[in-house]
């Protein structure tokens, strides 16, 4: 698939900013904000480095999550917060805009594409956030639950829209004639990405009733693992069958 890792790193990016903006930031320690633009700067750099469609907006990406790292770093909590809008919205425009290009490239129906996409940014950004929030708890007992409890709920809403989209899909294309290698893909991305968010939403909402979010955070890893590849083989999937599966 063309442009496969600037487009994976653009919808974390994404992803990320989002479920950012979307959680109660107001008791969360500054140092996880910082760690999360520090990951945004990274993969704003290899969407640079990949990109077939310009570097700029990912270099832009890049150079204000910077910004807002040593915003965060030194409690300018305000300004932080603008550089988090502003990835955010660059992130997605960024996004979809790649989701234009391929849908060109590759036959693919733009709108279905364009609904996949944000299905797949929101299981990314879900549960990677959630998963270093969790992290933070160890540093910082003292933190309220609402915002990992937050960022949990919405691994389970975009587990359910990732699980809408790919039905929806079927209904509309049925069930496609694959090989052996396709018909893995197909496994992994409903396993993965569909089957994987869901059952850690349910887990770490049963978990976090006992305030464990050591043994949440180690749950909410093992969703990232499971969405990235449940996530990616979608990628491979969509551009063999010209369908966002």
């Amino acid at each position: 698939m063309p442009e496969a890792i600037p487009f994976f790193a653009l919808r974390l990016i994404a992803g990320i900013g989002f479920m950012l903006l979307v959680m109660p930031r107001q008791r969360v320690t500054s140092e996880f904000f910082r760690i999360l633009l520090l990951v945004c700067l990274g993969l704003g750099v290899v969407a640079a480095l990949t990109s077939a469609g310009g570097p700029w907006g990912s270099i832009l990406i890049g150079a204000v999550a910077f910004v807002g790292s040593v915003l965060w770093l030194l409690e300018r909590r305000t300004g932080g917060e603008v550089c988090l809008i502003l990835i955010t919205a660059v992130g997605l425009f960024e996004t979809f805009r790649t989701v234009l290009r391929l849908a060109a490239q590759g036959d693919i129906p733009t709108g279905e594409l364009a609904l996949s996409t944000a299905a797949s940014l929101g299981t990314l950004g879900s549960t990677l956030a959630g998963m270093l929030l969790g992290h933070r708890y160890l540093t910082a007992p003292g933190m309220p639950l609402a915002p990992l409890e937050r960022l949990n709920n919405a691994v389970g809403l975009a587990g359910l829209l990732r699980l809408g989209v790919s039905a929806g899909m079927l209904l509309l294309h049925g069930f496609p004639s694959l090989s052996s290698v396709a018909l893995a893909w197909w496994l992994l991305r409903w396993v993965g990405g569909i089957v994987g968010p869901l059952a850690v939403w349910w887990l770490v909402r049963r978990i976090l009733v006992y305030r464990n979010t050591q043994s949440a955070t180690g749950v909410l890893f093992v969703g990232v693992i499971l969405t990235f590849l449940g996530e990616l083989s979608g990628d491979l999937l969509c551009w063999s069958t010209h369908t966002p599966y």
